[in-house]
C-alpha cells in the first residue's frame, strides 16, 4: 500500500506511524499545512472539525524533532483534558517506531509533584497538555520551555471561550523570540486578534472554507418538544432503531446530571461527561467510551471536540447550544469518514429564532415527530413566510417620526421612515446579540 505522505520527504518512522493508522492520503488541510510547518513558518489555520487538522501539524512537528538533543522542542496546548489526551494518542501513535522520541502529557488532576520530580531528571522532547498545568510546571522551574522552537495553540476559539488565553500568553512569554507559532481553530474570533498580532509576525494564513457546514453524510432532524416530557422524549428517540453509539448534548452540568439519572432509571447504560466529574473518573469514562463499553453518552460541550470515535450513529441536541459554533462541533461527531449519521435537535416554543439562526448558517433541518415509536414527517413551520407577514413593532421614536413626517408630507417621507425603522431595528439586534454573547461566555465557564 503506497503512502502519499511520502511526497513530503518525511522521516521513515512518521510514514510507518501513518501507515499503521491506515492514513495514506493527505486531506486538503494537510496538503497545505505540512509543507509550511516543515519549513519552520508560523501558521494561523482555520478549518472545520474532522478535517484532519491534528495530523496536519503533528506530522511535520514530530518529523522536525532532533532526538539527539535532550531538550524541550515542541509545546502543544489544548483547552481540555480530553482534547489533550486525543492529541497525545495521535502523537504517540505517529512516534511508535521512534522510541527515542519522548512525548509527555501534562493535564490538571494528575500528580504534579511526581511530574516535577521526573522533569528535574529528564526533559521531554514534546510537551502536550492543558494551559494551566503546563504554566504551573514552567513557573515551578521544572519544565524548561525556553528551549522550545515550536508552540501550538490548538482549538484557539475554545481556549478563548474557557478563559485560558492569559495562561497561553504567559507560556508564550517564556519561549524564544523566534519560536514557530501555530494557532489552529474552527473560527478565529475578533478577541483573539491582539494575541495573534503580539506573537505572530507575518504568519501563513491557511483557511479552508468547509464544503458543508456539517458533514454531507449527516441528516439533521428537528423535533418539537411541544409540552412533552423532554427526558421521556429523549429516551424514546434513543431507543428508536439500533444505535451503535449515541451522544446526547446538553448545555449545563445540572442538565447532564438529571438526564443521566433518568436514563439510567430506564435501564440504559449511560456515561456522563462534564466539568464537575473528577479528572480521574472522566479519564476512565472516556476510555470506557472509546472501548465501546457504553452505548449512550450524556455530555456538555466540554466533550463536543474531545470525543473522536468512528461509528457514532446518533447525536441528540437535547438543548440548542448558546453558541452556534458548538452546534457544528456537536453534530460533527457523527457522519465521519463517509459513514452515515443522524443528528436530532429538540426545540421548544420560543426558540424559533435560534433554529432560524442555525438555518441561516446553512443547516438544513427536516421536521420530524414521534408517532407510535417511529419518526414520521413533522409539520413545516414556514418561518420565513410567517416572518414576512409580520409587521415590525414601531418604537416611540419611530412613531413620533411618522407623525412629524406625515404633517410635512414631503416627497419620499415614507422611504425616509422605513429607512430609519430598519436602522433602529439593526442597531437593536446588534445590542441584543452582544448582550447574549457576553452572557453566553460567562455561562460557559460555569456550566462545563
Amino acid at each position: 500500500m503506497s503512502n502519499q505522505f511520502s511526497q513530503f520527504a518525511l522521516q521513515p518512522f512518521i510514514l510507518q506511524g501513518l501507515t499503521a493508522a491506515g492514513i495514506t492520503t493527505p486531506t486538503p488541510v494537510q496538503q497545505q499545512v505540512i509543507p509550511v510547518v516543515l519549513r519552520g513558518q508560523s501558521v494561523v489555520g482555520q478549518s472545520q472539525t474532522g478535517s484532519g487538522k491534528t495530523h496536519a501539524f503533528m506530522v511535520p512537528l514530530l518529523n522536525n524533532v532532533d532526538v539527539t538533543k535532550q531538550t524541550v522542542q515542541v509545546i502543544i496546548t489544548a483547552p481540555s483534558r480530553e482534547l489533550a489526551e486525543q492529541l497525545y494518542q495521535v502523537a504517540t501513535q505517529l512516534a511508535e517506531a521512534e522510541p527515542a522520541l519522548r512525548i509527555h502529557r501534562y493535564v490538571g488532576g494528575t500528580d504534579k509533584a511526581r511530574q516535577v520530580e521526573k522533569l528535574r531528571h529528564q526533559q521531554p522532547h514534546v510537551v502536550i497538555g492543558t494551559p494551566g498545568r503546563i504554566l504551573d510546571l514552567i513557573q515551578a522551574g521544572a519544565l524548561a520551555s525556553h528551549t522550545a522552537h515550536a508552540f501550538v495553540v490548538d482549538e484557539a476559539d475554545m481556549t478563548l471561550d474557557l478563559g485560558f488565553l492569559p495562561a497561553i500568553d504567559q507560556i508564550a512569554a517564556t519561549l524564544p523570540k523566534q519560536v514557530q507559532m501555530l494557532v489552529f481553530s474552527a473560527t478565529i474570533p475578533q478577541k483573539l486578534q491582539p494575541f495573534l498580532k503580539k506573537y505572530l509576525a507575518n504568519p501563513e494564513m491557511i483557511e479552508l472554507a468547509p464544503s458543508h457546514v456539517v458533514p454531507a453524510t449527516v441528516t439533521n432532524l428537528l423535533v418539537a418538544v411541544n409540552g412533552q416530557d423532554k427526558n421521556q422524549l429523549i429516551y424514546r428517540l434513543l431507543t428508536v432503531g439500533e444505535q451503535f453509539l449515541a451522544l446526547v448534548f446538553v448545555n449545563t452540568k445540572a442538565s447532564a446530571d438529571h438526564l443521566t439519572t433518568y436514563l439510567k432509571a430506564q435501564g440504559l447504560r449511560v456515561a456522563k461527561i462534564h466539568g464537575d466529574v473528577p479528572p480521574r473518573e472522566r479519564k476512565r469514562v472516556m476510555k470506557d467510551v472509546m472501548d465501546l463499553k457504553y452505548q449512550y453518552v450524556v455530555a456538555t460541550d466540554l466533550a463536543a471536540r474531545g470525543i473522536d470515535i468512528e461509528g457514532i450513529s446518533l447525536v441528540i441536541n437535547a438543548e440548542i447550544p448558546r453558541d452556534p459554533d458548538f452546534f457544528m462541533h456537536r453534530v460533527g461527531r457523527t457522519g465521519r469518514n463517509g459513514l452515515a449519521g443522524t443528528a436530532i435537535t429538540l426545540y421548544e416554543p420560543g426558540q424559533e429564532a435560534q433554529v432560524g439562526e442555525l438555518e441561516h448558517l446553512g443547516i438544513h433541518f427536516i421536521p420530524k415527530r414521534l408517532k407510535n415509536g417511529e419518526l414520521v414527517d413533522g409539520v413545516d413551520r414556514n418561518r420565513r413566510e410567517h416572518r414576512q407577514g409580520q409587521q415590525t413593532p414601531q418604537s416611540l421614536k419611530i412613531r413620533g417620526m411618522v407623525k412629524k413626517e406625515q404633517k410635512k408630507r414631503k416627497p419620499g417621507y415614507k422611504k425616509k421612515i422605513k429607512k430609519a425603522a430598519e436602522k433602529e431595528a439593526w442597531f437593536n439586534r446588534r445590542v441584543a446579540k452582544r448582550t447574549e454573547l457576553r452572557a453566553s461566555r460567562k455561562a460557559h465557564k460555569q456550566d462545563y
